[in-house]
């Protein structure tokens, strides 16, 4: 993510629906982090100053800062690129990606590196803006020229699970939230508060945020029998020539 693209994104999260969906995002956070276990816990790109890992258990965590900045900031430890993670291989227990793949420029590279450095049956947990909800269709009316977030590439829950079934991950646990209209007043967007509650209810998928949970899959190795051995056959296709010398007109003995 670029650091205008960062900048503007933080700014938007000041706003009222901006407090607002990162609230629930934070909420959804809490509920899913604290059931994932192990020793390292990578969270990729920063979310404004918020800490978006508090509700770990984890007690080693770092947070790879993935802007072009010479200098780190926001709590990050760790700088690099989301398609070339600074980690080694099969040596992370849990990835948080918050807001991460819809302002990258390959985001199928950025997971595949996810796989890369996670432990088998280690997790990842997206969080990213729905297209087909309130906040898509505030996008397509043309408020993606304003900046982030809507000049991000949404990507829909299907194509996130798509991604993840292709690089071996089964989905663990997937959840939709704020189901409000982003408006700028602050009094509008509290007054719409009644709209969560009927959006989880009639219309779960069309909420403005979700929260994906994946679990790396195990590749278990099946066992291979040693190759058929044919029976030796009692007579070759061909016969052999005798290596000794013939002797007078007949084989030696």
């Amino acid at each position: 993510m670029q650091m205008q693209t960062r900048q503007q994104l933080r700014a938007w999260f000041s706003t009222a629906p901006g407090r607002c969906f990162l609230s629930h995002e934070l909420d959804q956070m809490a509920r899913v982090l604290p059931n994932l276990f192990g020793y390292y816990l990578l969270q990729v790109g920063l979310l404004g100053d918020s800490d978006v890992v508090a509700a770990s258990r984890v007690l080693s965590r770092q947070i790879l800062d993935v802007d072009d900045q010479s200098q780190t900031g926001g709590g990050a430890s760790l700088k690099g690129s989301a398609g070339a993670l600074p980690v080694a291989s099969d040596s992370v227990d849990v990835v948080v990606l918050p807001h991460l793949l819809e302002f990258d420029g390959h985001p199928h590279e950025a997971l595949r590196e996810v796989e890369r450095v996670l432990v088998p049956e280690g997790h990842v947990v997206i969080s990213g803006f729905n297209p087909w909800s309130l906040m898509g269709l505030w996008r397509m009316a043309g408020r993606r020229k304003r900046g982030a977030p809507w000049n991000g590439h949404f990507l829909s829950l299907t194509r996130i699970k798509d991604w993840l079934a292709l690089l071996g991950f089964d989905i663990v646990d997937s959840q939709t939230f704020f189901f409000r209209a982003p408006f700028r007043n602050e009094r509008v967007v509290e007054r719409s508060r009644a709209l969560d509650n009927l959006g989880k209810r009639f219309w779960p998928y069309l909420g403005g945020g979700y929260l994906i949970v994946a679990r790396k899959r195990v590749v278990t190795l099946t066992p291979i029998k040693s190759p058929w051995r044919p029976e030796r056959k009692l007579v070759t296709a061909r016969w052999v020539e005798p290596t000794t010398r013939k002797r007078h007109g007949h084989y030696g003995r």
